[in-house]
């Protein structure tokens, strides 16, 4: 198991249950996302913001398992062993259930506790000093009450890189996907457009591996094909995705730009709601160059509450004089 129990702190008296504050999936269960379960807490709770990155190389994903590690489990473990707080009553939630192999530059979350802090760039350093160095938490801010991390979010900006090269950059061999058929970044462009706008993506999801029906009309504001010499960089920016479908779309892009298939046949697939149409024309991509990029939030939802501690971004190290002798 890699999570640590820690000794939680005790209950305040007289107080009443908040379970605004924490809707979550705070059982460790593999949960709906759209759905959440309520947790009791004792007020006061104060809580906070964290932009986290990571290197999902060998996270089995962010979810809470207590089989396989993931980057929720180890970052239960640095706060918990910070905060002493044990991992439910901490209810860490975040904004997106990235897979296994999936990174993050701007994975955003939150967590609760029923004390507060007066600054914050000593706890920031402290729980990355107990991460692994693939994880770094890129801001520690305070939150107040309306914000969540999940349903306060406005639109997702994901990446999904691909090296068009004969040889591979060995350099970049976990953050991009190899292609070694020339690709046509224009007519990949043209198909992209018919992915914007809102539209039912039944055909570009994959089976969840939950019960649950997710809405799969989703809308996506762009996508953008930017190419940085070999490496195109697949830029899209959505109010939700359904499970793999920002792969799938990357993949029959890549089918495109091959030309394999023209580009009006995202319209067809789209209008077919079936993910066997789309499995006629290509394959889910491999996971490990789909970076989680930025997570918009609604602006009212992160006004800072009254009194609270400055946000932390981290610091530098100062010295006041050099202490090395010359001679």
């Amino acid at each position: 198991m890699c999570f640590s129990a820690a000794l939680a702190l005790p209950l305040l008296p007289n107080l009443e249950k908040n379970s605004a504050n924490c809707t979550s999936n705070c059982s460790g269960k593999d949960e709906d996302s759209n759905k959440g379960q309520s947790v009791k807490l004792s007020l006061p709770a104060y809580k906070w913001r964290l932009v986290i990155a990571y290197d999902g190389t060998r996270f089995s994903g962010w979810q809470y398992q207590q089989s396989t590690p993931t980057v929720q489990c180890i970052l239960e473990e640095a706060l918990t062993k910070k905060t002493k707080i044990n991992r439910k009553e901490l209810c860490l939630v975040g904004a997106s259930r990235t897979d296994a192999g999936v990174h993050a530059w701007g994975q955003v979350a939150h967590f609760i506790t029923p004390f507060n802090y007066e600054t914050l760039d000593g706890v920031h350093r402290a729980v990355n000093g107990l991460l692994p160095s693939d994880i770094r938490v890129r801001e520690f801010s305070p939150a107040g009450p309306e914000f969540h991390a999940r349903f306060s979010v406005t639109s997702k900006i994901y990446c999904y890189q691909v090296y068009n090269s004969t040889i591979m950059d060995p350099f970049l061999r976990h953050y991009a996907y190899h292609s070694e058929y020339k690709l046509d970044a224009d007519v990949m462009r043209d198909a992209a457009k018919h992915f914007v706008g809102k539209h039912d993506f039944s055909a570009f999801a994959n089976t969840s591996r939950n019960d649950r029906v997710p809405n799969p009309v989703k809308t996506i504001l762009r996508f953008d094909v930017v190419e940085k010499g070999p490496l195109l960089r697949l830029e899209v920016e959505g109010s939700g995705f359904l499970y793999r479908q920002v792969r799938n779309m990357v993949a029959l892009l890549l089918q495109v730009g091959r030309q394999a298939v023209p580009p009006d046949i995202v319209v067809r697939i789209l209008e077919s709601r079936d993910r066997k149409e789309l499995a006629k024309y290509t394959l889910l991509l491999p996971p490990h160059g789909l970076s989680l990029e930025t997570v918009k939030y609604n602006e009212e939802h992160l006004i800072l509450p009254t009194d609270s501690p400055a946000s932390s971004f981290g610091r530098h190290h100062s010295i006041s004089k050099c202490k090395v002798l010359f001679v």
